[in-house]
């Protein structure tokens, strides 16, 4: 346990210590917490803070946020190791701000990495909170509802910080640069397509990008003047990847996922991970590429395989738990799964043709069969008179008319001989025979 050690600047911190926002106007991303009248925001500037748990991936400011906070309230503020502190400690400065509370004085406590108390260590928190001798202040990196006692995490609001946006990273990376704080003293040559590439690598994680600019920085070229150029050799080598060639419209970044797709399609797993590879050794945010797979596997397998969509949506979770570099092979089983489905643009073609039709006849009447009926009025206009329920005929099958009038005839769906959508097209021919004939 120790009371705000963790919050010291000093000169021989690492640059993300050092540059460590001091307010929410320095503050990067997480506009939805504490952007102009957010929540949040509200809570922290009027020094209303209450107890609240921080969940997001590392590097997001979860301890930055408890940083702001420690600064801005006239509450005494202690913070917590998960790692080091036990209950015998716990209990000792819960009765210290039982003491205060009677005094009038708040208590915050700050505890990082709450998920590694166990629920003993947990439980010797509950009593303070319930009573209001503490005000809990928890971050976590894993979901509260699974890691954080019940009764705990019921008294207290939870914050998700989501990973940081390129965006945010870049005016991040430029601050660091320009403030005294981080390389303001000194004369640094480094691009803005450099600077690009260093917040793509560290994926949503500040604190990644942070450290990789100063490891970039620190290993520059330096000038008999005592500038400092950065080179791309400097930086391919401190982040151990080479950069796609991202111009200003993105065209090779959409030229090799592009790559990646049409070598799916065309059942070459080789391609596909070479592909996927140049993707993420890039610095491509995995669950960019994950998404792209979830499209793939209805848009070019569909039916011919269902069992691909359940792989590609796995791999986009896999990607979400674990993150880079260890979701790599979880997106390159995605892949060549992908590559090695039987192929089928069934459902792409149907949904196309009918999206066509329903923009053409968006105004045409819901047939009155199938219309639903919750009031008396309804009945009285013939809605849903005739209703056929397929589950009280032996063969689960009607003729009602579904389709509008205008449309009665109409076929969207045209399954192929393909893997198992060989198989639906079969049923799919004998429902259409029993409705020929009845």
């Amino acid at each position: 346990m120790e009371q705000k050690s963790l919050f010291e600047n000093n000169e021989n911190q690492p640059l993300a210590s050092r540059l460590r926002p001091r307010d929410l106007d320095e503050f990067a991303g997480q506009q939805h917490l504490i952007g102009e009248g957010k929540i949040l925001r509200r809570l922290i500037e009027e020094d209303k803070i209450t107890s609240m748990i921080f969940w997001g991936p590392p590097g997001v400011g979860k301890t930055t946020l408890a940083t702001i906070i420690a600064n801005k309230t006239h509450a005494t503020f202690i913070n917590f190791s998960a790692v080091i502190s036990g209950i015998k400690e716990i209990k000792t400065v819960m009765n210290q701000a039982e003491e205060a509370r009677k005094m009038g004085q708040k208590t915050i406590v700050f505890v990082d990495e709450i998920h590694r108390f166990n629920k003993a260590q947990q439980d010797a928190f509950l009593p303070y909170v319930e009573k209001g001798s503490i005000i809990l202040i928890g971050a976590t990196t894993e979901n509260p509802s699974f890691e954080v006692n019940g009764a705990l995490l019921s008294r207290c609001k939870v914050f998700v910080l989501q990973g940081l946006k390129t965006e945010d990273l870049l005016k991040l990376l430029k601050r660091a640069i320009t403030d005294k704080r981080g390389f303001g003293n000194q004369t640094v040559h480094i691009t803005d397509d450099q600077l690009e590439v260093v917040a793509k690598f560290a994926n949503g994680d500040a604190r990644n990008a942070l450290s990789t600019l100063e490891m970039v920085v620190l290993n520059g070229d330096v000038s008999s003047t005592g500038e400092i150029t950065v080179t791309q050799e400097t930086l391919e080598q401190c982040i151990s990847k080479k950069s796609l060639l991202y111009d200003k419209n993105g065209e090779e970044h959409y030229n090799i996922i592009s790559a990646l797709h049409k070598s799916m399609r065309n059942s070459d797993p080789d391609a596909a991970v070479y592909w996927l590879a140049r993707m993420l050794e890039a610095g491509e945010d995995p669950l960019y590429v994950a998404r792209r797979v979830i499209r793939f596997a209805s848009e070019d397998v569909g039916l011919s395989d269902p069992h691909a969509l359940e792989i590609a949506v796995a791999a986009y979770h896999a990607c979400h738990y674990i993150g880079m570099p260890e979701c790599s092979v979880n997106l390159t089983q995605a892949v060549i799964y992908m590559s090695l489905a039987p192929k089928s643009n069934a459902l792409e073609i149907a949904y196309l043709k009918a999206k066509t039709d329903a923009i053409k006849n968006i105004a045409e009447p819901v047939p009155l069969v199938i219309r639903n009926a919750p009031t008396k009025l309804m009945r009285d206009l013939n809605y849903g008179k005739g209703y056929q329920y397929a589950h009280d005929t032996k063969e689960k099958l009607t003729n009602m008319q579904c389709l509008p009038d205008s449309l009665v005839g109409t076929e969207y769906y045209t399954p192929t001989e393909q893997g198992l959508e060989a198989k639906y097209k079969a049923k799919l021919e004998r429902i259409k025979e029993w409705k020929r004939t009845h």
